[in-house]
């Protein structure tokens, strides 16, 4: 799974280790979800996609709008 992660993260001058830190992962593992070594726990990817004010959908490739949904009611 090729994620948007990299991009995302390097967009805003931040390191690796310092997503990983947020996370309390280690370096190494959050470098295997950027790269798809990895599968990215549910969890996980909710925080990044709150952190980066995306999607989910945007982070894994299922669409191109970095815009995250809204409940229009």
């Amino acid at each position: 799974m090729i994620t948007r992660l990299r991009d995302l993260r390097e967009d805003r001058d931040l390191s690796q280790k310092e997503i990983a830190t947020m996370l309390k992962i280690h370096q190494t593992t959050y470098s295997d979800y950027e790269l798809g070594n990895l599968n990215i726990p549910i969890e996980v990817l909710i925080t990044l996609a709150r952190f980066y004010k995306t999607s989910t959908d945007y982070i894994l490739k299922i669409t191109d709008n970095p815009i995250p949904y809204t409940d229009v009611k």
